[in-house]
């Protein structure tokens, strides 16, 4: 019976190959011996050439190198500075999220190389590259503002803040909705799990205020914020403030009212109001707080049945407050990175 040695693994044809020659420069005859393993008559006269010219070491399995690569190391370099960084509509396509498909395309339109989808799989894997949610950013960010706020209109508050005895906050407003999409879960391949959920869509609104050393406010309403309800929120706010307060807030129309400027100028000095660059919510440490919110809120622990959406988050609210270590963190972000006061 014959064997195709093909499909043996290469320790059992490594093994084979040793046995098979010993037996020969024992005094077996090399047509008797190959017999005997069922395996093609020709292929123990190429390993007893192979033993004698290159020693026993010819003998050992040898990994197959497989098929050329499709791309050279410098086409493969290429590939990779194509996706970092840009996205695909920087490179003439309409769409602007990367995928094997839209690479594949630019491999063959840059380099003539056809590539399926798996291969293409393959080479971003051992580029180093891998899926990802990427970050939304708004074209009217303004790099060179968010530059100058880090290097120099941040060190200036600090120092101001430090002179007069104040304390710096960040202030944000974020909504918080119970049909919000679900995190991950682990379910049997192919079935997609259920979790059972209230079907009544509650939505809250939520304000809060953070500062580096842990110290946390937070208020949840219903409704749109305004300059009245800022107002009555500043005020609130400030209450248990014993020492003059410098808010950090971003651009929104009630945050840049004339009544709030007006309520400020009537602090004395007591209250000033901070503005970030416009669209650089990653600047504002607050926003760790509704990113915390979400990760660990209804997503991750859906509504019980009459359950209240505004209830959850204020016991959420109230639970981040109570862990100042937490609170810090959110000032560690890289892209705020904000040190001491």
């Amino acid at each position: 019976m014959k064997i195709d040695g093909r499909a043996l693994s290469h320790e059992v044809s490594e093994s084979i190959r040793r046995m098979a020659v010993r037996r020969v420069r024992e005094g077996e005859a090399p047509s008797e011996v190959i017999g005997s393993y069922g395996l093609c008559r020709t292929s123990i006269y190429r390993w007893l050439r192979a033993e004698k010219s290159r020693g026993e070491g010819a003998l050992a399995a040898r990994k197959h190198p497989g098929p050329a690569p499709a791309l050279t190391e410098r086409q493969r370099k290429q590939v990779r500075k194509w996706i970092c960084g840009r996205d695909p509509r920087q490179h003439g396509f309409d769409f602007g999220l990367w995928t094997r498909k839209i690479v594949s395309a630019m491999i063959e339109k840059k380099f003539g190389i056809g590539l399926g989808l798996t291969a293409v799989g393959e080479l971003l894997a051992g580029l180093n590259i891998t899926p990802q949610k990427p970050l939304r950013r708004a074209y009217e960010r303004d790099p060179v503002a968010i530059a100058k706020w880090k290097a120099e209109d941040y060190p200036r508050l600090k120092r101001r803040a430090k002179e007069h005895g104040a304390d710096i906050f960040f202030l944000d407003e974020a909504g918080v909705r119970s049909d919000a999409p679900l995190q991950r879960t682990w379910g049997e391949k192919g079935k997609t799990p259920e979790v059972p959920t209230s079907g009544q869509r509650q939505s809250v609104n939520a304000i809060s205020a953070v500062n580096i050393m842990g110290a946390f406010w937070f208020a949840v309403f219903s409704g749109r914020l305004n300059a009245t309800t800022f107002l009555e929120f500043l005020r609130s706010f400030l209450k248990t403030r014993r020492r003059p307060v410098f808010l950090v807030v971003d651009g929104h129309p009630a945050h840049r009212a004339r009544l709030i400027a007006d309520f400020v100028q009537s602090r004395r000095g007591r209250l000033e109001l901070h503005f970030l660059p416009g669209y650089a919510p990653d600047l504002n440490p607050d926003e760790f707080v509704w990113n915390d919110l979400r990760q660990r809120g209804t997503t991750k622990k859906p509504l019980w049945k009459n359950e209240s959406l505004r209830a959850r988050v204020e016991k959420d609210l109230a639970a981040i407050k109570a862990d100042r270590a937490r609170i810090r963190s959110f000032f560690c972000a890289p892209s705020v990175a904000y040190t001491g006061d």
